[in-house]
């Protein structure tokens, strides 16, 4: 028990020890103007990922994704994929500045949306909906989307490893972007209960998911969550496809694309597999468009396991 306990304290205390180090470099970030940081920092993630084991992790993903791109188109992507967190991460110090759509505006900013005319019909509708994103670009915009065409949608999300770095993401979180329902037992109940409500949902959808269904993606194996196709043959709900992506100059463009046709067994009822692979299907068709906006150096195949 007393070597569990020194296990558990010395994980904590280099836990916080990260989280200081990551909190205080955020805190120096946000002296600079928001421009010139955000940029700083993409090029010193594309310095320092590389150097990582998660650059192998993810170098070792886009061989299996993309065996016809050469070893140097490959190392690009990745490198993107650094140039790309590191803006997510830096854009959280920044976000009011970022922010700046107005529905009302005549002339674009630094945020564009398409599918406005969804957003206001999910507002007015009164019915239940589901909208499902991936990590791709700026994903943490959407809900900030939502809500300013007065949109509430609950959002499920997984919360960083790091405790402290976690509190302070949550924090900044729920500033603007709504109800947010950590990823963990009980969740699930949570969603439904505010679908029951004809209340809206938001889904990060292409995490691995240990006792998830099979599927493909990229022409792999992969696990996924089938909570949303269980939520969907609960309520019988639209489910909306939407995602971000970054646009040179420091924009970025929101989509919410049509609702999407769930598939049905022969009785009618909610194909739980194939709805699964629809989602999955979806997400890599956003990939494939641009492929270093996405997290690569997640295991989603569960590489790690094989290596």
């Amino acid at each position: 028990m007393t070597l569990t306990r020194l296990a558990i304290g010395l994980n904590r205390a280099k836990d916080w020890c990260v989280a200081v180090v990551v909190l205080s470099l955020l805190k120096l970030i946000s002296l600079l103007p928001a421009k010139q940081a955000i940029a700083f920092v993409d090029r010193t993630a594309r310095r320092i990922g590389p150097l990582t084991s998660r650059h192998r992790l993810a170098l070792t993903n886009l061989r299996n994704a993309y065996p016809e791109k050469s070893e140097a188109e490959r190392e690009q992507i990745a490198n993107d994929m650094w140039g790309n967190m590191a803006r997510l991460a830096a854009e959280y110090v920044f976000l009011d500045q970022i922010f700046d759509f107005d529905p009302d505006a005549e002339q674009p900013g630094l945020i564009e949306v398409e599918g406005v005319d969804t957003f206001i019909a999910l507002r007015d509708s009164g019915k239940p909906f589901i909208v499902f994103t991936a990590h791709t670009g700026n994903f943490e915009l959407l809900p900030i989307a939502a809500a300013a065409y007065d949109l509430d949608v609950m959002a499920l999300f997984r919360p960083p490893n790091n405790r402290y770095i976690a509190r302070k993401v949550l924090a900044a979180r729920r500033t603007s972007m709504g109800h947010l329902v950590p990823s963990r037992a009980g969740a699930a109940f949570t969603l439904a209960r505010r679908l029951d409500a004809g209340g809206g949902v938001g889904m990060l959808v292409d995490q691995k998911f240990h006792k998830g269904t099979e599927t493909l993606f990229f022409g792999l194996k992969a696990r996924t969550n089938p909570l949303l196709a269980k939520l969907v043959r609960q309520f019988e709900c639209d489910v909306y496809p939407a995602r971000s992506i970054r646009l040179p100059g420091g924009r970025h463009r929101l989509v919410v694309e049509p609702a999407i046709d769930i598939p049905r067994k022969s009785d009618g009822s909610v194909d739980m597999a194939a709805t699964s692979q629809l989602l999955n299907d979806k997400v890599e068709s956003w990939v494939r468009e641009y492929p270093g906006q996405w997290q690569w150096f997640h295991d989603r195949w569960n590489i790690k396991h094989e290596l």
